[in-house]
Order: structure tokens, then C-alpha cells, then sequence
């Protein structure tokens, strides 16, 4: 027992020389406790992978080459991983059982192939996050059918709003070079369930729907398909014009329908398992069937009728809104779709984001999740972090997702819950679709950040299963990305769970949104005049000499009559609305008295203040971290958090002082003075912030 003490001392020490983050969550290092180690090892000595043909597919083989490689590393011995033929557990196509027979070896059994290797995957997550007395007795099966990661990556490479480098995507080389990368990208997706992968922008460039893209993303499906995981495509909904020749992309001509089905036709005979397309229409610029007097349900069902004989789903997107629509922004997808409920194919999916708004560090659920069961709904979240900081700021994400998840909407009464929309169970859909933006970019660790894979790891998991708790992902991914030390499962823990509310305090705290800066939306601009006022930050604060805030009430836009009355009867009380929606349905006087019995300004003092304070506290937390973890990552996210601390500081000070002009009230005891004057942050100005779109 000495010896193995050594050893893993000695490893352990190795592993803190350097770690550049590309392994994620799957580095299967020896396991920190000596004694788990010896624990599993004398538990897990023989793996059997069970499926009805217990025929060695590429699939089933990756399982045994994953749990070969991972239980040697965790373990530090070989393990015999072996194939049989057997019954399935009934889970369904993806599901899986890991059973330990009286006597008789583990066993991994599924219904078909990539349940085994998603079982596979978590035996090792059971080894790495559980104690050696948990039993070995778990089955499975995804709540949501199709899990997706949307990538916002440009034929040219550049990734729009991404903040990790260039595409992972090497257009210019495919389908003739494949990236090994493309192989471990596809790991890390199908360890965490993911199944399904969008490979292009949704502002779409025609040209991924002719033949030679159509090629490459051929090349990469035929990586991905080993591991359980589709490729979608982004459409341009005017393709017929730009590609095919037509005069029209009228989806009630039949020419078009016509180009649309030829065109899936071509694709599914390059990629017999392809998944269908997402389409961005009539939003931002982007055509769509509104051009020539048609409904999004006319436009989807087009694209809808062509994948269909194929299997093919149709993912319509409902953020849209129109600079020259004067009603309040937030309610403008609702009113567009909310009418086409039931008229849409039963294969297309109205992917709707977290929020009314468009990915503000904290918004209500989305209306429409209460308002459309004759309709396949799916949840949009963003992992990538277009408002809070880029790969700049920390910023756990998961308390975000399960603030939206959980949100009960109130139709057709208590206890529906948006999870239970977009699973399906709600409304009896069969078809389900969760999907995330992604924050996957060419550098070397994947995220930018050292700890944003947790985003991605977290969107996985909750995808799988919703009902999981936020605290216990964070969990599972510092022991696998980290280390299993409770030293530093515990302060990375800790520092996670403030993460995202740190930034909210600092930045839009008690409801306000959209008061960053114009276009590449890094830093602070409550004083931001666009071109179109709902790109403009006053839009949305309306700070005054009476208060602040945007009233979405009865005596505002109403808004709120958008939500269930249960809802609407809450939030659009003060004295019952959460502070933390306060400004995004109220405009209230400064010297209203919150339930601190403190007025509003102190009140919103205070917030942007303990923002400040709470990033500063997290750096402290990850000094104690030196010499625990690698020193390339500590040193990594120490300077990012120092950065972070500064950026705070300047939200901070910039919207209190901006903020002070209207309420002509001095700060509170508690806030510290400015650093600077309100010109000098009103000059300031950024170029080139990576995932720009204009490229300033």
C-alpha cells in the first residue's frame, strides 16, 4: 500500500507540471485517493459490453477502446473489456444498464450500440465522481431526443460571437484532411450525450448547401457517426435564388418546394443520416417567407415536406423581431408565432431561446413555452458568452439553463414546467430538441477560458437529463477536469456557483438588460444610441428623474399579458415581483423601498457593488488553489480573473455614474468612489473584440 501511495504521489506531482486543457473531462488520471483506487480496482476487474448482435461495430468499439484507455488510467492497470451478445435493458435506442450479476462480471447492456458507449462513458464517470461503496446499478435513458450544438461558424472560418479562436471546421482542407481533432470533439460530445451538431452559422451562407460543401460535411458526419452524433446544416431560407436559379424562394411556389426537395434528396444521398436543417428567417436582416406575404409556418413546412420521407427534422427558430415594429421587442416573436399554433408539420421544432430578449445574463422564460402545445417547442440556450464577458469572465452557466428549465409556466396549470415543454412530456410530443450555441472554438483547450468547458460538459448533461442539479455537474466536471482532491472539488464548487451572479451584480443587476456596448457587446453602455432604437441601450433602462426600469405592465407594453395570469399577477406586482426581474417588467422610482427596506438607487448601489466584490473574492478563492492544480491553468484563469476584477470595477462605475445623472442621489455607504469620470468611460472604446461581426 505504501508503494501505490508513492506512486500516485509521484504522479500526482507530474500531472501538476502542466496541463494545457485540450483532454476536457476525459484526461482519466489516477484517481487522487489512494484508497478509492484500490477500492475500484479490486471491484472492476472484467467489463462485458452486452448488446443483441454483440457484433464489435465501430461503435461498440470505440466503448471498449474508451474503457480500455480510461480504466487504465484510472485504475493504472489493464482491465479485459469484452463483447457479448445479450438482451437489451429496454431503455430504448440510447439507453443503457450497468448491472454487476451476483458472481459474475459488470456488464454494460443496451439496446443498441451507442448505448453501450454512452454506458461506458458513464462507468467512468461513476468512477471518477462516486465513492467506491456506490453500486454499480444504474439505467438510463435521454428525457430529450435530440441534443444539439449549434456552431456559429463561418465558411471563412470565423466564428460569429465565439470567443475561442478561429472554427474548429478546416473548410479550405475537407474532406481530404481530417483533423484528429474532429475525432476528440466528437468524444468529449457523445461522453456528455450530445447527438446532434450544426455545423454552420445561422446567418447562412448559401454556398454549405452546394455539392463540394455538401462533401465536407459528409467528410465530418462520417467522423461524428461512430459516436452517435448527426450533422445539421444551417439554411438560407433564399438559396432557391442564390444557388438553384430560381426568380423566388415563395415557399407556396411549387418550384421551390420542388429545388427544396431535390436538394434534400442530394444531401441525404452523401449523408444517408442526416438530421435537417435550422433556419434563421426573417430576423436581422435575413429573408424568410414574410418577404413574399407568407407565414413561418408556410416557410418551415416547406423545408419540413422535403426532409421528411428522409427522417429529417426542420428546426424554425423564433427569434425574430422588426426595428420598425414600434411595440416592445421582447413581445414580437410571440405575437408572430403564437397564432401558428398547430400549423406547423409534425417535423419541424420552433427552437425558441431561454428568454423573450436574446441571451441577457438573466431573463424570464420565454413566453411562448406557455403558449403553443400543438407544437414541437425546443429550448435555445447559449454557451457561448455573447453578454457576459466572452472567454474573458467566468461564468458558470448551468444555475442559468436550470433557472429556465425549472420555470414553471403555469399552462395548463401549476407545475408544468418549461423542461416539461421542451421533453415533450407535457404537450405528448415524441419528437424533443434541446439546443446550445456553442463556445467551441481552435484553441488549444477548446473554450478560450480554462473553465468554460464546463458550459459545454453542463449543456451536455442537462440535455440528457434536466432534473439534474446544477451544484452536482459542477461536481462531476472538477473531478474529471481537475483533480478529486476536496480541496479543490470544494473552491472550484465555490467559486463556480457565484460565478454567473457575479457577473449579473456587476453588470444588469435587479432586471436590467441590454446596456452593454453597441455591436461587439463587451463592457458597459447605458448611454449606447445605435442606429435603431432597439439596439439602444436606453431602450430598454428608460432612466428618468423618476426612476428606472421598462414597464411591461398593464399601464406599459403589457408584456406580461403574454404569460400565464398567475404569472402576470406576480411579477407584475412590485410588492410581489422577484428583485431580480424588478427592472426588467417595472419602471421604478428611485426612492422605492425594496423588501431590504433600502431604497431602490442604495439598493442598486449595493449590487453592482457586491459584483465587484463577489469576482474579487473568487480570485482569493483560486490563489488557494497554487499548487493543487497545474500551474499553466492556474496561471491561465488567475490572470483572467484579474482582468475580470478590473472589467467589473468598470461596469460598475460607468452605470452608476450614468445612472446617477437621472437620480441625482449620492452613493450609499458600502460603494466605492469611481475611478474615473463618466466622459472618460463614455470615450472608452474597444477594437477588434474577438466575435465581432463588423471585425472593429
Amino acid at each position: 500500500m505504501r508503494g501505490l501511495r508513492i506512486a500516485l504521489a509521484l504522479a500526482s506531482a507530474a500531472s501538476l507540471k502542466a496541463d494545457d486543457g485540450y483532454r476536457l473531462w476525459l484526461r482519466y488520471e489516477p484517481l487522487s485517493d489512494a484508497a478509492a483506487q484500490a477500492a475500484y480496482g479490486s471491484a472492476v476487474t472484467r467489463v462485458v459490453l452486452q448488446t443483441p448482435t454483440g457484433a464489435e461495430t465501430p461503435t461498440v468499439a470505440a466503448a471498449r477502446h474508451e474503457l480500455s484507455t480510461g480504466l487504465h488510467g484510472l485504475l493504472g492497470r489493464d482491465i479485459p473489456v469484452e463483447i457479448a451478445q445479450g438482451p437489451g435493458p429496454a431503455q430504448g435506442p440510447e439507453g443503457y444498464a450497468i448491472r454487476r450479476p451476483v458472481g459474475g462480471p459488470l456488464t454494460i447492456s443496451a439496446d443498441a450500440d451507442i448505448g453501450v458507449l454512452y454506458g461506458a462513458f458513464e462507468l467512468l464517470r461513476h468512477v471518477q465522481t462516486r465513492p467506491p461503496d456506490d453500486p454499480f446499478d444504474t439505467a438510463a435513458a435521454p428525457r430529450i431526443r435530440r441534443r444539439i450544438l449549434d456552431h456559429w461558424d463561418n465558411l471563412n472560418g470565423f466564428v460569429e460571437r465565439g470567443f475561442a479562436g478561429r472554427s474548429l471546421w478546416d473548410w479550405f482542407t475537407l474532406p481530404d484532411y481530417l483533423d484528429p481533432r474532429y475525432t476528440d470533439y466528437a468524444r468529449a460530445d457523445a461522453s456528455i450525450g450530445i447527438n446532434g451538431v450544426v455545423l454552420n452559422n445561422v446567418n447562412a451562407d448559401p454556398l454549405a448547401l452546394t455539392a463540394p460543401y455538401i462533401e465536407k460535411a459528409a467528410a465530418l458526419a462520417g467522423v461524428f457517426r461512430t459516436y452517435g452524433i448527426r450533422v445539421y446544416l444551417s439554411a438560407r431560407f433564399s438559396a432557391p435564388i442564390e444557388i438553384g436559379g430560381l426568380k423566388t424562394a415563395d415557399p407556396l411556389d411549387p418550384a421551390v418546394a420542388a429545388w427544396w426537395r431535390a436538394k434534400a434528396d442530394e444531401i441525404y444521398g452523401a449523408i444517408p443520416d442526416f438530421g435537417g436543417f435550422l433556419v434563421k428567417a426573417n430576423s436581422e436582416g435575413q429573408p424568410g417567407p414574410q418577404d413574399y406575404g407568407r407565414t413561418h409556418a408556410d416557410g418551415a413546412n416547406v423545408l419540413a415536406d422535403a426532409v421528411a420521407p428522409h427522417g429529417g427534422i426542420v428546426m424554425w427558430r423564433a427569434f425574430v423581431y422588426d426595428q420598425h415594429d414600434k411595440d416592445d421587442r421582447t413581445k414580437q416573436a410571440y405575437r408572430e408565432f403564437q397564432p401558428l399554433d398547430g400549423r406547423f408539420r409534425g417535423n419541424v421544432v420552433l427552437q425558441i431561446k431561454n428568454g423573450p430578449l436574446d441571451f441577457q445574463p438573466r431573463e424570464p422564460f420565454h413566453p411562448l413555452f406557455g403558449a403553443m402545445p400543438h407544437t414541437v417547442l425546443a429550448l435555445e440556450v447559449q454557451l457561448t458568452q455573447e453578454y457576459l464577458g466572452g472567454d474573458i469572465y467566468l461564468a458558470y452557466l448551468a444555475p442559468l439553463y436550470k433557472e429556465c428549465l425549472d420555470a414553471d409556466t403555469f399552462r395548463p396549470g401549476p407545475g408544468s414546467t418549461v423542461a416539461q415543454v421542451v421533453d415533450g412530456s407535457l404537450d405528448h410530443h415524441d419528437l424533443s430538441v434541446i439546443a446550445g450555441v456553442a463556445n467551441i472554438g481552435a484553441d488549444r483547450n477548446w473554450t478560450g477560458h480554462p473553465l468554460s468547458s464546463v458550459n459545454w460538459y453542463a449543456f451536455g448533461r442537462l440535455a440528457w437529463d434536466p432534473t439534474l442539479r446544477s451544484n452536482t455537474i459542477a461536481n462531476e466536471w472538477t473531478r474529471q477536469a481537475f483533480s478529486g482532491d476536496i480541496r479543490v472539488v470544494n473552491r472550484i464548487g465555490a467559486i463556480l456557483s457565484l460565478s454567473r451572479e457575479a457577473i449579473v451584480d456587476s453588470s444588469m443587476p435587479l432586471g436590467l438588460h441590454h446596456i452593454m456596448a453597441y455591436d461587439h457587446h463587451y463592457g458597459p453602455g447605458p448611454w449606447t444610441e445605435a442606429a435603431r432604437p432597439d439596439w439602444s441601450a436606453p431602450y430598454y433602462h428608460h432612466a428618468d428623474a423618476v426612476g428606472l426600469g421598462f414597464d411591461r405592465t398593464v399601464t406599459g407594453s403589457n408584456a406580461l399579458g403574454q404569460y400565464a395570469p398567475a404569472l402576470a399577477q406576480r411579477w407584475g406586482n412590485l410588492g410581489t415581483c422577484p428583485d431580480h426581474f424588478l427592472l426588467w417588467f417595472h419602471h421604478v422610482p428611485w426612492d422605492y423601498r425594496m423588501p431590504s427596506g433600502r431604497t431602490m438607487w442604495d439598493e442598486l448601489c449595493l449590487h453592482y457593488q457586491t459584483g465587484v466584490a463577489l469576482i474579487r473574492g473568487s480570485r482569493k478563492e483560486w490563489e488557494s488553489l497554487q499548487g493543487l492544480i497545474d500551474d499553466e491553468r492556474y496561471a491561465h484563469v488567475d490572470a483572467l480573473l484579474g482582468r475580470e476584477v478590473k472589467d467589473a470595477q468598470a461596469w460598475r462605475d460607468a452605470c452608476l455614474l450614468y445612472f446617477q445623472q437621472f437620480s441625482k442621489r449620492p452613493l450609499p455607504d458600502g460603494v466605492e468612489p469611481p475611478e474615473h469620470t463618466l466622459d472618460y468611460y463614455e470615450s472608452a472604446q474597444l477594437h477588434y473584440v474577438p466575435g465581432t461581426p463588423s471585425g472593429r
